[in-house]
């Protein structure tokens, strides 16, 4: 080595160390930056394909599910919900209510269960402010004011606002009822409607309204009996002057303008308007009476009968005309006597155009004059 005037062999030997360090240094250190930056726009990336935008308009990251339950191959992000989901299948409820007898298998579950007893509804709605008790209830219910309805089936064009719901739906092009009563040979759709049957059977009414105190098996005829109450008929007809309290109805009665009949008996081809008109009728190929009376022997197809029967044993008379002293057992029989003071005969011959105040009136006649 050529040694440079002034300056030591040693010491020229370090500083040459130290330049080489140093690059080394730099080199190692750009080299983790590089490294570093492409993991950053890597996972930019991955969180980009991760994310969706929701229903607000905001983004929300989807993160990706590797644990994966061994029994249904169910996945979930964190191992805590796969352990919480693992009770499902071993049957354990261990959060357990101290009022009444229900029990869940987690600690939120419980949670929003016990706001049934405290009456407590903390997530309310900006539009109208109706309550609920859970903020899920709440995101559903502000798709009635958005009109939004993000679950759609892939058969029909029919669209709605919770997943559950679509999950229902899909039943009807399967034909597949999986909820099955245990008393009867009744089965359906969705686990509420199940719950709500078996209350024919029990005689569990637990929804009371509060200015009669009459009594209903679901809340969802409460809401609709309260309607009368108020006076409301929200749903009208296009075509005539009809008006009810439910969608339901509106739609049940259109069939009276269109002719539609879409439930056919598959014994003997007889069509219904409504599903329920169809169920009732094929008891009368089954022979199946599911509702008895607890005081005779009488039995019926349809629980309005046996309701309507009680009243023989009780004496009640609930339904009375404002205009005699008329009072009877069923809201049908009052409807058909109102006739009488009003005139009104809404069932006309379609050959000699005579009218009738009932359709087994007009029936009789068709069979006696026309046939």
């Amino acid at each position: 080595m050529v040694r440079k005037k002034g300056i030591p062999i040693r010491n020229l030997r370090n500083n040459t160390l130290e330049i080489l360090t140093a690059r080394v240094e730099s080199l190692e250190r750009e080299e983790r930056e590089r490294i570093r930056a492409s993991e950053g726009n890597q996972q930019r990336q991955n969180n980009s394909n991760n994310n969706i935008i929701n229903s607000n308009g905001k983004r929300k990251r989807i993160r990706p599910k590797r644990h994966v339950c061994h029994v249904c191959d169910k996945a979930f992000e964190a191992p805590s919900a796969l352990d919480t989901h693992m009770l499902v299948h071993n049957g354990l409820k261990p959060f357990k209510c101290h009022v009444c007898d229900y029990a869940c298998n987690t600690k939120s579950g419980l949670k929003t269960h016990l706001r049934v007893h405290s009456g407590e509804k903390p997530f309310k709605c900006h539009v109208c402010e109706k309550a609920f008790s859970e903020s899920g209830h709440l995101t559903t219910h502000l798709r009635v004011h958005s009109g939004e309805k993000p679950y759609k089936c892939h058969v029909c064009e029919y669209a709605c606002t919770q997943s559950s719901a679509l999950t229902s739906h899909l039943r009807v092009h399967s034909g597949e009822k999986p909820f099955k009563c245990h008393v009867c040979e009744y089965a359906c759709t969705t686990s509420g409607s199940l719950k709500s049957h078996l209350r024919v059977h029990s005689g569990e009414k637990p929804y009371k309204c509060h200015v009669c105190e009459k009594a209903f098996s679901d809340s969802s005829a409460l809401d609709t009996h309260m309607l009368v109450h108020n006076g409301l008929k929200p749903f009208k007809c296009h075509a005539c002057e009809y008006a009810c309290t439910t969608s339901g109805g509106l739609t049940t009665h259109l069939r009276v303008h269109s002719g539609e009949k879409p439930y056919k008996c598959h014994v003997c081809e007889q069509a219904f308007t409504t599903s329920s008109h169809l169920t009732n009728h094929l008891r009368v190929h089954s022979g199946e009476k599911p509702y008895k009376c607890h005081v005779c022997e009488y039995a019926c197809t349809q629980s309005s009968n046996l309701t309507s029967h009680l009243r023989v044993h009780s004496g009640e008379k609930p339904y009375k005309c404002h205009v005699c002293e008329y009072a009877c057992t069923q809201s049908s029989a009052l409807t058909k006597h109102l006739r009488v003071h009003s005139g009104e005969k809404p069932y006309k011959c379609h050959v000699c155009e005579q009218a009738f105040t009932t359709s087994s009136n007009l029936k009789t006649h068709v069979n006696t004059r026309h046939k």
